[in-house]
């Protein structure tokens, strides 16, 4: 019975024979290179063996001092190149041993009939060009090939009748059994060699529509963080320019919401807990956000911006922060859920030209400047708890709609007495509620 050692020891050796002088740095062409040419010589050894001993049990009427010259030859190669690892050299030099001793067996026996077409394993050198070298530089080894071919063939069609009359120095049945050796083992070899190139390069390819994948993935996965931190046009504008990303608007709406006593509401948990707080409210208010299609510009510590107007998802942006601001009020007041310290939020509001764009080129940002922006922080900071402030620009845009409180007079720094407007809700909203 096999041991299990020895029924592996021949795949063992077709795996050595594979990977014998295979750098750990090759890439994957040249390493397939490697393997197709060492199993072409491994192949070939292996049947020069066979042959030169049924020659042997043939009588001595047969010469084996050319195939064992071809084997010491080949042999003897490889193991150059497994020390000098110079595989340009070996390739070249492998394929014209390949090439030219059939040819030189072939004339040494006589014709293509004594010698039982031995001349076909000189077909391993323009194929093993093809395979090991590149599809250009193996028509030169194919027309070797066929010039050979052909001058033996001519050859022997002036030794044809000579060889007639000598009546085949070899046996007729030896000669056929020859013949269909080297047909099947050339044909077995060239199969070999085909099949694991086909095997290797659907390998190949397979590994590279995944790597392929992998990288739409990763694309994707960028091009959705790219969004989550710009807006989509903006993000398309910056992966194809390089150039100063700066646009001028002539109206948005721009609203703040900032969280009352969050220092004094922190102060008492520990860090995670503090993450945990600010990630459910501004995880729900970048909701609403979707839901109003507004624009997120960024949070500033326990402050959140929110703009209308930046893209044409919405017709009446203005009317789409103040519906925001309301639910976000709204929100807080009622879903402990999410804001489990029972937090406020004081929002201002304000409408006019702004200035948007991204400023550096690491880590950056896309935000909003102008002094619509300006009017917009310091009536939120201004504010009152739960109260939603407004300018005068937009409470006009809202009036027909909205309700709201009578108007206020407050002092913002740099810029003296301003009017704002408290919103109240929807028109109508307020009763309902009551009812």
């Amino acid at each position: 019975m096999n041991s299990p050692e020895s029924s592996t020891t021949p795949s063992r050796f077709y795996d050595r024979l594979q990977n014998a002088g295979i750098e750990p740095d090759d890439g994957e062409e040249v390493r397939l290179n490697k393997s197709l040419l060492m199993l072409a010589t491994g192949m070939a050894s292996v049947a020069i063996m066979v042959w030169v001993t049924i020659y042997s049990f043939l009588g001595p009427q047969f010469s084996i001092n050319v195939p064992l010259a071809f084997q010491l030859l080949l042999v003897g190669n490889m193991l150059f190149y497994i020390k000098s690892r110079n595989f340009d050299f070996f390739r070249v030099s492998q394929l014209g041993l390949f090439l030219f001793l059939p040819f030189v067996a072939h004339w040494s026996g006589g014709t293509i009939i004594t010698t039982s077409g031995v001349l076909l394993w000189a077909l391993l050198a323009p194929v093993g060009a093809i395979l090991c070298i590149g599809v250009r530089q193996s028509v030169g080894w194919f027309i070797a090939w066929v010039v050979l071919t052909a001058l033996s063939g001519a050859v022997d069609y002036y030794l044809a009748d000579s060889v007639v009359a000598q009546k085949f120095s070899v046996p007729v049945r030896t000669t056929i059994v020859f013949f269909a050796l080297n047909f099947i083992s050339i044909s077995t070899i060239i199969y070999m060699l085909l099949r694991l190139s086909i095997a290797e390069k659907r390998r190949m390819q397979e590994s590279l529509e995944s790597a392929h994948e992998q990288i739409q993935i990763e694309q994707e996965r960028s091009e959705k963080l790219l969004l989550n931190i710009l807006p989509a046009p903006v993000a398309e504008r910056l992966k194809n320019s390089n150039q100063t990303i700066a646009d001028g608007f002539a109206d948005v709406t721009v609203m703040f919401a900032d969280i009352v006593n969050f220092t004094q509401a922190a102060s008492n948990m520990s860090p995670s807990q503090v993450f945990a707080m600010l990630n459910r409210i501004f995880s729900a208010l970048d909701e609403l956000a979707d839901e109003h299609g507004l624009e997120k510009i960024k949070t500033i510590g326990d402050a959140y911006m929110v703009a209308g107007g930046l893209n044409d998802d919405v017709a009446d942006y203005t009317a789409a922060v103040a519906d925001m601001a309301v639910s976000m009020r709204d929100l807080l007041r009622r879903d402990f859920a999410v804001n489990s310290s029972h937090l406020e939020v004081r929002i201002g509001i304000g409408t006019g030209p702004i200035v948007a764009g991204v400023l550096g080129k690491k880590k950056f940002i896309y935000d909003l400047w102008g002094d619509t922006v300006n009017i917009a922080s310091r009536i939120t900071s201004e504010g009152v708890p739960g109260m939603i402030q407004c300018d005068t620009t937009t409470y006009h845009r809202l009036a027909a709609h909205f309700d709201f409180h009578e108007p206020q007079t407050i002092y913002l720094k740099g810029k003296g007495n301003m009017t704002v407007y408290r919103l109240i809700g929807r028109k109508g909203a307020a009763d309902r509620e009551e009812i």
